[in-house]
């Protein structure tokens, strides 16, 4: 039986946050199927000394600290013409790891998550290749370019550039390349001119048997919560929580002046840390346990302005039965109908008026939320979403009684 090289840009281990989680769990599919090696990145000792349970069972791991300044990788990239987001990954050690155990292991696949690691694929290998792309990370860098201004601009439509030109020739090497949604496989399709067979898409899951637990007590909260969550330092995440504490809040307070707008998740930049106590918004930083929060909160939001694929906060919403109101790009991905499982907004005072409407009818804000947690424990759970990943590397789905064993 043949072995297979998975390659992370990060930490596989423990899913807890967005990245992560669909990484964690197609390494989990595939150590079902057959041994596997790991190669991926950790931003810290911390992180690299990190335990998982399952760690002993892989043929090997290894795991380099990522620790090069970004202002290097800069530089580095327009010495050599790359993207940045490649020169950041530049690794010796990582690509020795890889060249080591393709020529000393059966390696019959390599699985790469994430389009930085691509670059470790060896020329010679002769064996399948799957890229799971997950989102086409150079249009997303092309909307940075195209909502911002000067230097940082230019900067992100060089990446953007770079990077549409390394996912096609990545995309043209590999057996399949993989995609969140069926929108970002599509939009990548027309993008690289590559036939259907090739480009696929793969959705997130959630792990419903955490979300579903029924022993989590809601936190302590005293008033209405309009909740946000999500990885605090990720440009998106910021700029879509500067949005709605700025214009959406204050229609929202008019109407509803106790509500309060919490921002819950780690690494909360300075930007997002300056809104506490603006217009009723709270910024957490970490907590203990995310479930407590989402059960607490009367309205969730996804804001997003700039979003690609499928966005877990609004699926882990859903999945607890809570009403979501998302932007447009935010739901997209996400097989739901808007008005019966969730509601989409057309724009930042179609936001506020939707949540109004919802804190204003609470039961129709249950009926929303009944109607997304039946959807999502039908559709979404991790082993329907990744049923199709073994024979796509070439191995057979393993039966529960192997999985067991």
């Amino acid at each position: 039986m043949g072995e297979i090289l998975f390659l992370a840009h990060r930490v596989p281990w423990p899913p807890n946050r967005g990245d992560k989680i669909r990484s964690h769990h197609f390494l989990q599919k595939l150590m079902d199927c057959a041994p596997v090696h790991v190669g991926c990145f950790a931003d810290d000792e911390g992180e690299r000394q990190t335990g998982w349970e399952r760690k002993g069972e892989l043929a090997s791991c290894e795991i380099a600290l990522r620790h090069k300044p970004q202002w290097r990788a800069g530089i580095e990239a327009l010495a050599s013409g790359q993207p940045v987001s490649l020169t950041s990954f530049a690794s010796a050690a990582i690509r020795e790891y890889v060249a080591d155990t393709v020529s000393s292991r059966p390696v019959d696949c390599i699985f790469v998550f994430s389009g930085q690691m691509a670059q470790f694929i060896p020329d010679d290998f002769a064996g399948r290749v799957v890229m799971d792309f997950a989102d086409v990370d150079s249009a997303k860098f092309e909307s940075y370019a195209d909502e911002g201004s000067g230097p940082m601009a230019w900067i992100h439509r060089r990446e953007g550039r770079l990077l549409r030109a390394f996912e096609k020739a990545v995309a043209e090497r590999a057996d399949h390349s993989l995609f969140v949604s069926a929108a970002e496989a599509a939009l990548f399709r027309a993008r690289s001119g590559l036939s259907d067979d090739r480009i696929r898409a793969i959705g997130n899951g959630i792990d419903l048997a955490f979300y579903g637990a029924a022993d989590i007590k809601p936190a302590e909260a005293d008033q209405p919560m309009i909740l946000f969550t999500g990885q605090m330092d990720y440009q998106p995440n910021i700029q879509a929580v500067e949005s709605f504490s700025h214009q959406v809040m204050p229609d929202i307070l008019a109407r509803f002046p106790d509500a309060r707008f919490a921002i819950v998740g780690r690494a909360p930049s300075d930007r997002v840390r300056q809104l506490d106590g603006r217009n009723g918004t709270l910024v957490t930083g970490p907590v203990d346990d995310i479930r407590s929060w989402i059960l607490a909160a009367e309205v969730v939001v996804a804001p997003l302005r700039i979003a690609r694929g499928i966005q877990n906060k609004v699926l882990e919403a859903m999945a607890m039965a809570k009403p979501v109101v998302a932007s447009a790009c935010a739901a997209e991905g996400i097989e739901a109908t808007s008005g019966k499982h969730f509601l989409i907004a057309d724009s930042v005072d179609d936001e506020a008026a939707l949540v109004c409407a919802l804190l204003k009818d609470s039961g129709r804000a249950k009926a929303l939320g009944r109607q997304a947690k039946i959807l999502i424990h039908s559709q979404y759970s991790w082993d329907k979403q990744l049923a199709g990943l073994p024979a796509l590397c070439g191995f057979r789905e393993p039966v529960a009684a192997e999985v067991a064993a």
